[in-house]
């Protein structure tokens, strides 16, 4: 049709080639669904004050949530691989505002599982990291870690510019206003940019890198180099991937890693003011850490493209230690330096494992199947997210204490990042910044 072609013709003569657009309304979904979902841990304390429920019983509506969400996944995926993002990111976006909007009506704990559980962390997962390591991996070969660390430093930005106006609502209004704050900019904010979004350059006529001509992946230019031939040209079904070992390896080191995720950033602001720091310190740690986060993802996420994917994710998992580390000394010496060093640490080198899950499975699995398969690997990945916040709420109740919680997960940290290495994204392909010249 004229109109479409006329489409294409505009797209592809864009001065910057479409993957940065797409990298920019990522940054600008991932700034507001990742905080919408974060925000959980702001609306915890005055809800366990409120209704008077046990902490396990209202942190396990956002592991809950995350259940739901991991279940849903697989299907996530194979509905990305056959029509594409916006259809996935749209429903996201109806999802969680949905859930937001209705949240100021909870009266019972099936409620708040529902809306602030279900809604609310189903529709985050089919719009932020999940959704996007689907298709971001697709726009880009030689700078793949550093556009998907860019686009994921939304979150941080996120962070910062809507996390202390959250919590200002929530001291002034009460945190049902803040729920319908956020819930009307996810509607409104999101929507409009996902019609714009594409699953791959092809779709507008464009290479990945916006090359003008497509990349010769065996050849030493900056390119992904195949180090395993007759991997790399199998076309990996999903079926075929749940019968590797490889793809158990890297399953298992999301799963221990998002544990140690979403542990700390459900019960961090309720445990920094329980061990004596006010509820505005802790509201400002909880921000810091995603602010801190932007530089460290970007410098990981391009270093990545240098290095290799398996030792950012080492850092990711190291930064996840010493962050538990400096949480269970807090709890002896409350300090403002341990409170910094948590901050950046967490921050700065746990959160840049974002800008390497989608390269690692993309680089070992990639192909029409990827999708379906990162899905299903989400399974894994989110159900750590759920097993975290929950764990960690239930080994208080039981111990009235966090501490052995904290010392579990920095033994999965260092489990995660040997998984990774394992599973080896280097054996099957290299990074550009590895290709010999």
């Amino acid at each position: 049709m004229p109109a479409e072609q006329g489409a294409k013709h505009w797209q592809a003569r864009l001065p910057f080639y479409y993957g940065w657009l797409i990298v920019a309304i990522a940054f600008v979904t991932m700034a507001i669904g990742v905080t919408g979902r974060t925000a959980f841990s702001l609306l915890l304390p005055p809800l366990i004050d409120e209704f008077k429920w046990d902490r396990g019983l209202a942190a396990g509506a956002f592991s809950f949530g995350f259940l739901v969400s991991a279940v849903l996944s697989p299907i996530v995926g194979r509905v990305m691989d056959a029509r594409g993002p916006r259809i996935v990111i749209l429903s996201g976006v109806a999802l969680m505002s949905a859930g937001l909007l209705l949240a100021p009506w909870i009266a019972s704990p099936w409620q708040l599982y529902a809306t602030l559980g279900v809604a609310v962390g189903g529709g985050a997962n089919m719009m932020t990291y999940t959704a996007h390591s689907q298709f971001l991996p697709n726009w880009f070969v030689r700078r793949r870690g550093l556009a998907i660390s860019i686009a994921f430093a939304g979150a941080g930005v996120g962070a910062v510019l809507l996390l202390p106006w959250l919590q200002g609502i929530i001291l002034t209004e009460g945190w049902r206003a803040s729920c319908v704050a956020m819930g009307w900019l996810v509607l409104l904010g999101i929507a409009p940019l996902a019609l714009l979004v594409r699953k791959g350059p092809a779709d507008v006529g464009q290479n990945p890198d916006g090359d003008k001509t497509p990349i010769d992946k065996t050849a030493g230019r900056g390119a992904a180099a195949i180090v395993d031939p007759a991997w790399a040209a199998t076309e990996w079904t999903l079926g075929r991937a749940l019968r590797t070992f490889r793809f158990w390896c890297i399953a298992l080191g999301y799963f221990l890693a998002l544990i140690a995720w979403y542990a700390v950033q459900v019960h961090q602001t309720k445990y920094l003011v329980e061990i004596g720091f006010s509820p505005l310190v802790a509201a400002w740690a909880l921000g810091a850490v995603s602010v801190i986060a932007i530089p460290g993802q970007i410098l990981l996420g391009g270093l990545s493209d240098r290095i290799g994917r398996e030792w950012i994710w080492t850092a990711g998992c190291l930064g996840f230690v010493i962050s538990y580390a400096a949480l269970l000394a807090l709890e002896f010496w409350p300090s403002h330096a341990l409170l910094y060093a948590m901050v950046f640490a967490q921050g700065f080198f746990g959160y840049a494992l974002t800008s390497v899950m989608g390269p690692i499975v993309a680089e070992i699995f990639e192909g029409p199947h990827y999708g379906a398969i990162f899905g299903t690997i989400t399974i894994a990945l989110i159900g750590g997210g759920a097993a975290g916040p929950w764990m960690a709420g239930v080994i208080h109740d039981a111990t009235g204490s966090y501490r052995l919680a904290f010392v579990l997960i920095i033994a999965f940290c260092l489990m995660s990042a040997v998984a990774i290495w394992i599973a080896g994204p280097r054996h099957v392909r290299l990074v550009p910044g590895r290709v010999p010249h």
